[in-house]
């Protein structure tokens, strides 16, 4: 083969995937509801989070890449490799994420649906819930990684085209400040509970460098990409989705601050008042636009999350079990129990889903920097990482710690 097809396969459409499933999975919770609101509240003040959570965070999802090339395993096995006690904490976790933060996604997209389709035929959102995650269920089962894979790739196109037109046509005709309005400050304590949760999912929570480690995994088996090519991937997913938060900021900015009307902070219902007024800003023709926005946001996050959790819970079970290797039986189990706990989450805690996705938005940053030290010290053990990198890592474990204590020592009353 030449250099110049080399050069061509390198580059070419095919070597995307687990980056660009990552950035999926990512703008769900975080950008439409947690950034947007930032924006809704604080205007552009918090722009300077965004930026620093995906700073820090990024070399301990990149390190999920790295150790796949480095390996041939999933960074869940080297949790296995480290300690039995990291496995069963890991998987004890994923358990019980997998159908709150499933559960709450989904709930998030019927909601976004229901205002895609005339009002007298929408159904009730439990009905909407399990239709989106009864439609998932059939990709994933049907296709497998490879319609996943190649699905994720046009969502994610889709996604970023709608969400620039939507934010320069808001800024094109912006939400007046009323008159005397007085910007609210997000630099004080009452804040910063709203700042970490922000953090928690910005742009997802750590635990979805695993989740991107078995993707890549499966990519390497599928189209033999090599550690250059994952790279390339993984930066133009991580990228774009840091990008896409700033974005979703502007959203907020430009169609809600300094408007005079209170910020819902219940998902459901902010998605309801981002919509009415988005129409009352741009008008009516506007609405099905921020409303398919939303939806190839949610949608697409849901069908990510559905699979990296049951992948990666198939990956965890099958190394407690010490078996040699995964099979489509394992991952369409735990689909399964993703999709049905889901449904039973909704059905019976639907009143408590805020709450509840607050706190593993919450939960997701205080165990990031357990998280990010756990992913440094596998790739560390497995090459020599360079000074700088080093420094970067180290760096952004104290910032994530430290942010960590000061909330969990507000929490606990020592300062107020």
């Amino acid at each position: 083969m030449s250099d110049a097809s080399k050069n061509s396969q390198k580059f070419s459409w095919r070597i995307f995937g687990p980056g660009i499933l990552l950035a999926t999975g990512a703008v769900g919770g975080s950008h439409l509801i947690s950034s947007t609101q930032a924006g809704a509240l604080y205007g552009w003040q918090l722009a300077i989070i965004i930026v620093l959570a995906n700073f820090f965070k990024y070399p301990f999802f990149k390190f999920s890449t790295d150790y796949v090339y480095d390996t041939g395993e999933s960074l869940i096995a080297g949790y296995a490799r480290k300690s039995g006690l990291y496995l069963w904490v890991y998987t004890i976790l994923l358990l019980a994420s997998a159908v709150i933060s499933v559960g709450a996604l989904s709930l998030l997209t019927s909601v976004i649906l229901s205002f895609m389709l005339p009002e007298q035929l929408t159904p009730a959102s439990t009905v909407l819930s399990a239709l989106v995650l009864g439609s998932s269920w059939i990709l994933l089962i049907l296709g497998h990684y490879k319609l996943l894979d190649r699905l994720n790739k046009w969502i994610m196109a889709t996604l970023i085209i709608t969400t620039i037109l939507a934010v320069l046509v808001a800024a094109g005709k912006p939400t007046a400040i009323i008159e005397g309005y007085v910007p609210t400050s997000p630099w004080n304590m009452a804040s910063l509970a709203f700042i970490v949760a922000l953090m928690g999912w910005m742009p997802a929570p750590l635990e979805f460098a695993a989740m991107t480690s078995m993707w890549t995994k499966e990519k390497v088996k599928t189209d033999h990409t090599t550690h250059r090519q994952g790279l390339i991937d993984f930066n133009a997913g991580y990228i774009s989705s840091a990008i896409l938060a700033l974005f979703f900021l502007a959203l907020g900015v430009f169609v809600q601050y300094g408007s005079g009307v209170p910020v819902e902070m219940q998902g459901g219902a902010y998605i309801t008042q981002l919509f009415n007024m988005y129409t009352a800003t741009i008008g009516d023709w506007s609405r099905l636009l921020v409303a398919f926005v939303a939806f190839m946001v949610m949608y697409g996050t849901t069908i990510a999350c559905i699979d990296g959790y049951g992948r990666s819970l198939a990956e965890s079970t099958r190394l407690i079990k010490g078996q040699a290797d995964i099979n489509n039986t394992q991952i369409l189990f735990w689909t399964t129990y993703t999709v049905i706990g889901s449904f039973i989450i909704i059905t019976f805690f639907k009143g408590q889903l805020g709450a509840m996705l607050k706190f593993a938005m919450i939960s997701a940053f205080l165990l990031a920097p357990v998280f990010g030290w756990l992913n440094y010290s596998l790739v560390k053990s497995q090459q020599r990482l360079s000074g700088a990198m080093t420094v970067y890592s180290v760096t952004g474990l104290l910032f994530l710690a430290a942010v960590a204590l000061l909330f969990l020592m507000q929490l606990t009353g020592i300062l107020s």
